[in-house]
């Protein structure tokens, strides 16, 4: 497996990659969002909602927020398996990250690719001395990667209802004074 930016070839895979990734856990009426959400949600060819997370990684890519740079794809015999990205976000005044989405294909998932990527996102990250990188993830996986509950470090989210999942990273160039409210790139906040 290799891990390398992602070039401007790589969207339709990356599309496809989280399509495979999210899409079932909208394939069962578990769906967070309806059709009525037409604003982020694409049909695909056959008549299946895409998951919003294509939508947002499309949106991002036209934001003041995206940082080419820090948007990695996992690639197996030529062909994309995983991405991640990294999008400038706030708190407060000061600049920082927020990591996601994160998608790996559903035949690939359990294999470390989400974990090589995570961990290439954040040297990435730290190698630009940028001070923390924040998300919205799981208690339970996110730890394994420095990441804390954000609350810890004076961190909380804009959206009240995700700050039991939301958490930071800190990295080397970390200020104790980044405290206050964290804001994403707009397109996380919907169309």
């Amino acid at each position: 497996m290799l891990i390398r930016r992602e070039r401007a070839d790589d969207v339709t895979a990356i599309a496809a990659v989280h399509r495979s990734a999210f899409g079932p856990q909208y394939a069962d009426g578990d769906a967070q969002y309806t059709l009525a959400d037409a604003d982020i949600v694409e049909m695909t060819g056959d008549g299946a909602a895409d998951p919003p997370e294509v939508d947002l990684v499309a949106r991002l890519r036209s934001d003041e927020g995206w940082i080419p740079t820090l948007s990695f794809v996992a690639i197996e015999h030529g062909i994309v398996i995983g991405h991640v990205c990294l999008t400038r976000a706030a708190v407060g005044p000061f600049p920082v990250l927020a990591l996601g989405p994160l998608g790996v294909d559903t035949e690939h998932q359990g294999s470390g690719v989400g974990t090589a990527l995570v961990h290439a996102a954040l040297g990435a990250a730290d190698a630009l001395d940028e001070p923390l990188v924040a998300l919205l993830g799981s208690a339970d996986y996110s730890p394994q990667f420095g990441f804390v509950p954000a609350a810890r470090l004076g961190i909380t989210p804009d959206e009240p209802t995700w700050v039991s999942h939301f958490q930071v990273r800190p990295l080397t160039a970390y200020d104790s004074q980044i405290v206050g409210e964290f804001h994403y790139a707009e397109p996380f906040y919907g169309a």
